[in-house]
């Protein structure tokens, strides 16, 4: 019983770091996401969300392309096993939060095509396992 209340804990921690990234979101495109990301679904059977079969954890977030207007909430950081992150060809915009540097799982991050503002960031330096980098098309 107590395993699965731990799995259950963290699928939640990562299905409320994907619900906070819905409320920064002020535009979405025929409402891809709210139709399909609900509480009555398993986050692994979300539009753009992958999970590891071993930890049932969320390890890809790829939502490119679906015209999604808004900003990045801090909680993203909270996707511990996230080895890739793709937002590319959407309308982010404002500053990377620097909560991102907890992904130390990252490999792949493709973020070009949006309008996020500001220096790089440092802290893009304490990802170890990055692999890939795309920021091109922002405002950096």
């Amino acid at each position: 019983m107590s395993t699965f209340s731990v799995k259950s804990t963290t699928i939640l921690t990562d299905q409320l770091a994907l619900f906070a990234l819905t409320d920064n979101i002020i535009h979405n495109l025929g409402n891809v996401l709210a139709t399909n990301w609900s509480t009555s679904t398993s986050v692994c059977s979300w539009i753009g969300v992958g999970c590891g079969s071993k930890h049932r954890r969320v390890m890809a977030l790829n939502l490119s392309g679906l015209e999604l207007v808004g900003t990045l909430p801090p909680h993203l950081g909270n996707l511990s096993f996230l080895s890739l992150l793709s937002l590319r060809d959407n309308r982010f915009h404002g500053r990377l939060p620097v909560q991102l540097s907890n992904l130390q799982r990252l490999e792949y991050m493709h973020f070009g095509n949006n309008s996020f503002s500001g220096e790089i960031p440092s802290w893009l330096g304490s990802l170890t396992e990055l692999r890939r980098l795309f920021l091109y098309g922002n405002q950096l």
